[in-house]
Order: C-alpha cells, then sequence, then structure tokens
C-alpha cells in the first residue's frame, strides 16, 4: 500500500506544475486574454449604463402619476369643499335659486371625487407596479456591476502576473549587470559593502529574494575582457527594453 505521504507530495508537485503551466499559457497569451476581459467588461458597462436610463424614465413617470393622483384628488375634495361652502352660504341667505344650484353642484362635485377616488385606486396599482419594476431595474443594475467587478477583478489579477514577470525580468536585467559590477569590484579589489544589503523580491511562482549570493554567482561568468565590452550591455539594456 502507498504510503500516504508520498500520494501527498505527489499531488502537492501536480498541482504546482499545473500551476506553472497556466501561468506560462497565461503570459502567451495576455494580450487575448486582456482583450476579452475589456470587451466583457465594456459590455456589462454599457448594460449597466442602458439600465440606469431605464430606471430615471421610470423613476420620473413614477414621480408624475404619484403628483398627478394627489393633485387630481386635491382638486376633486376641493370642488366638493366649494360646493359644499356655496350651498352653506345660499342657505343662510336665503338664496333659493342658489341653492337649488349649489346642490346641484354638490352632487356633481361629490360624483367627481367618487371618480377621483376610483381612479387614484387606479393609479395606486399603476404606482405599485412601477416600484415593483424599479426594484427589478435596481437588482439587474447590481448584477450588472458585481458582474464588471468580478471581471475587472480577472483582468487585475492577469494585469498582476504580466507585471511580476515584468519586474523579474526587470531583476534579472538589473543583476546581469550587478554581476560584471561584482567583477568589476574583485578585479580592482574594492569591497562591495554597498551591494551586500542589496535584496530584490521575486515576484509570482517563485518566492524569495535576489540578493549580492546572487551577484556573486553570476560575476565568475565575467573575464576582464567581457567587462572591458561596454557594448554587450548597452546591447542588452536595449533588448530589455523592447
Amino acid at each position: 500500500m502507498c504510503d500516504p505521504r508520498i500520494v501527498d507530495s505527489r499531488r502537492h508537485n501536480t498541482d504546482l506544475l499545473d500551476q506553472k503551466i497556466n501561468r506560462r499559457e497565461t503570459l502567451i497569451n495576455n494580450q487575448s486574454l486582456m482583450a476579452g476581459y475589456i470587451e466583457a467588461m465594456n459590455t456589462w458597462k454599457a448594460d449597466e449604463q442602458e439600465l440606469n436610463e431605464k430606471r430615471q424614465s421610470l423613476s420620473t413617470r413614477l414621480e408624475q402619476i404619484k403628483q398627478q393622483a394627489v393633485d387630481d384628488m386635491a382638486k376633486a375634495r376641493q370642488g366638493e369643499m366649494d360646493a359644499a361652502t356655496a350651498y352653506a352660504q345660499a342657505v343662510a341667505w336665503g338664496d333659493t335659486e342658489g341653492e337649488k344650484t349649489a346642490s346641484a353642484d354638490a352632487q356633481k362635485a361629490a360624483k367627481s371625487l367618487a371618480t377621483a377616488a376610483e381612479h387614484n385606486r387606479r393609479q395606486d396599482l399603476i404606482i405599485s407596479a412601477l416600484e415593483q419594476e424599479l426594484l427589478t431595474v435596481d437588482r439587474y443594475i447590481t448584477e450588472a456591476q458585481e458582474k464588471h467587478k468580478g471581471i475587472e477583478r480577472g483582468a487585475l489579477w492577469l494585469s498582476q502576473t504580466v507585471l511580476e514577470e515584468k519586474w523579474n525580468e526587470a531583476a534579472r536585467a538589473l543583476f546581469e549587470v550587478g554581476g560584471r559590477l561584482w567583477a568589476n569590484y574583485n578585479l580592482l579589489g574594492l569591497d562591495q559593502v554597498s551591494l551586500l544589503k542589496l535584496a530584490v523580491p521575486q515576484e509570482g511562482e517563485t518566492v524569495g529574494n535576489w540578493t549580492w549570493h546572487q551577484l556573486s554567482e553570476r560575476s565568475r561568468r565575467y573575464s576582464v575582457q567581457d567587462l572591458l565590452q561596454l557594448d554587450d550591455i548597452q546591447a542588452s539594456q536595449a533588448a530589455q527594453a523592447t
């Protein structure tokens, strides 16, 4: 029977290998991957904008209907109040004809108020439906924002991977020059005190720092003739820049 520790170790190594492979594929395809992220973000942003416009239209219409309902009821109540006042005045002054007219007006005002109340009831149903629709649109807006945020985060992770690799490339270029400098110090018999504190972090799949140990190791590659070829350094820097 296989030792469980061996199985766990193999699984761990397999996971690490998969991570390295995925990272390499991500770096190779970073341009197309980023283009996909940007296109998806633009799509969700456009959806959010369209939903916001719809929300604004619904909200405006809802406020108009609410205000119209309030105004209609106020107008109907005022009409009934005016008719009642006119009737009371006619009675007070003994105006028989005025009393008849005011009574008829009061009946009309009562009918108008009843009609307005029924209309207001229907408007309340419309208002409730519009408010529910607003809640639905708000939910869609939140969903679009969350989708955009999730894709944006994926794009930032891609950017992180690419920037880590660029950092490592720049650090390697720095240490190539540093190795030459260390070798130059040695040949001149100078101390490398200023470089002993150097610690440049490695990013990405490898955790650790590049230190003076790597400078010392690289310095062994260079002879006096190599150090005198300054054009080699400039060419290397130009290659790194491109």
